[in-house]
């Protein structure tokens, strides 16, 4: 189980140059005018074999020195809440600020790990310039420069040491958890209620009715396993600046700690932006993934209906379409206990194992019939293969130049895979590595 790291401190010291170069990709935007981060963005990082979440709070509201305050402050408090590490980025070059002070006098309160890092010290002269964060009464800082990376090693180093290690034995034996996730006001709470069979949940038509996620234990017809209600994600524009970063913490939390993702969308709004970041949010995390459209009682049909609205949703989740998409109606109970079964497979197509000896026999008659393609006059012969000793679906493929292997062919050797073995829902990993 991943650990979520939360970026916070005021804006402009560098926190989203931070979190990109975290998550070793360009996904926040990065500018030198404050409140240019205004959705949150989350990603996952690695670092000494340990796996995190990290999330940038950044988002503030242009205006005056007390707006950005109590935005400020209700940031803090809701990453306090929500993550297990709290990363304080703070900048040499603006020294403190009063700012600086307000965030500094919560997290000071604060029980879980802080970590401090002092933004923009690519020199001697800034390293020595950084000895007044000591002020903020949070101890020793990290001195980094987010945008050429020097000292983020050690903030690594330290951040992964505050992590606590997982007991194997306790995450063996826990029941599978399915998570609910999805847009507010989609029929989540609903569809718990309906399957346990009792008002479990609170359900109204206001979005936004449920603010925490709850476990609920399903044991019913031979199935066992925790079910997840959790808040949903809305558009920025629709909801204040709190909410929109409540439900998302929760919304990766729910993610972080599920085995299968039963994705439940409204069928009159369709597969819309927020549907899709959780759908990519869970595949990122490699968690099983079930698309649930609800309200389907309410839609008109006509004879390729379904079949159109199935491939809609499949031109989004593209490459990665092997995912079960099923229609369903809260309301009228249809195909509730169909969605069940269905991440139950799923759960079990995540935990498949297939013997090394059938893996080899099947693939390297294929990969010989469709070889990869030659690359600088060079030919590309693969060997071996095996699946690894890991949680989810892994594979490594021996070659004698994997470094010339293509992501096009990478994609073919996948979907051979799921040809050939049943891995519906699941993300699949694929390494070429040195024979």
């Amino acid at each position: 189980m991943s650990n979520i790291i939360a970026i916070v401190g005021r804006p402009n010291v560098g926190k989203s140059t931070l979190f990109n170069r975290l998550i070793k990709r360009r996904e926040a935007i990065v500018d030198s005018v404050s409140g240019v981060t205004r959705d949150r963005h989350y990603g996952k990082s690695e670092w000494n074999g340990k796996e995190f979440s990290v999330i940038d709070t950044g988002g503030y509201v242009v205006g005056s020195d007390d707006i950005f305050e109590e935005e400020i402050r209700k940031q803090v408090q809701l990453a306090i809440d929500e993550a297990d590490i709290i990363l304080f980025v703070v900048d040499v070059e603006q020294g403190i600020t009063p700012m600086d002070d307000a965030v500094a006098k919560i997290l000071r309160r604060v029980k879980k790990p802080i970590l401090m890092a002092v933004n923009k010290v690519d020199n001697a002269m800034r390293d020595a310039d950084a000895v007044e964060f000591y002020n903020l009464g949070l101890g020793d800082y990290y001195t980094i420069s987010s945008v050429n990376g020097s000292g983020t090693g050690e903030l690594l180093d330290a951040i992964v040491d505050e992590m606590p290690e997982p007991d194997e034995e306790e995450v063996d034996n826990e029941l599978p958890r399915f998570a609910v996730v999805g847009r507010p006001n989609a029929g989540k709470s609903s569809l718990i209620n309906a399957l346990v069979g009792e008002d479990r949940n609170i359900v109204t038509n206001i979005a936004g009715t449920t603010r925490d996620t709850i476990d609920t234990k399903y044991n019913r017809f031979g199935f066992e396993f925790n079910l997840v209600d959790t808040a949903g994600i809305r558009k920025k524009s629709k909801v204040k600046e709190d909410l929109e970063f409540y439900s998302v913490m929760r919304a990766v939390r729910a993610i972080e700690y599920c085995d299968v993702a039963l994705l439940v969308i409204d069928a009159a709004r369709g597969f819309e932006g927020q549907d899709e970041k959780i759908f990519w949010l869970a595949e990122k995390n490699r968690k099983g993934i079930v698309i649930l459209v609800n309200k389907w009682d309410l839609v008109e049909k006509e004879t390729n209906t379904m079949r159109d609205f199935e491939r809609q949703i499949k031109e989004k989740t593209a490459p990665f379409t092997d995912v079960t998409i099923i229609f369903i109606s809260v309301l009228t109970k249809q195909r509730i206990f169909k969605a069940i079964e269905t991440a139950v497979e799923i759960y079990q197509n995540k935990k498949r194992r297939i013997p090394t000896s059938k893996l080899n026999e099947t693939m390297l008659e294929i990969i010989q019939q469709t070889p990869p393609p030659a690359t600088k006059g060079k030919f590309i012969k693969i060997k071996y293969c095996m699946q690894l000793p890991t949680q989810t679906p892994q594979f490594a493929f021996f070659a004698n130049l994997p470094q010339y292997i293509r992501d096009p062919y990478r994609r073919f050797i996948e979907n051979k895979l799921r040809e050939h073995y049943d891995f519906t829902g699941v993300p699949i990993t694929i390494y070429f590595r040195q024979k």
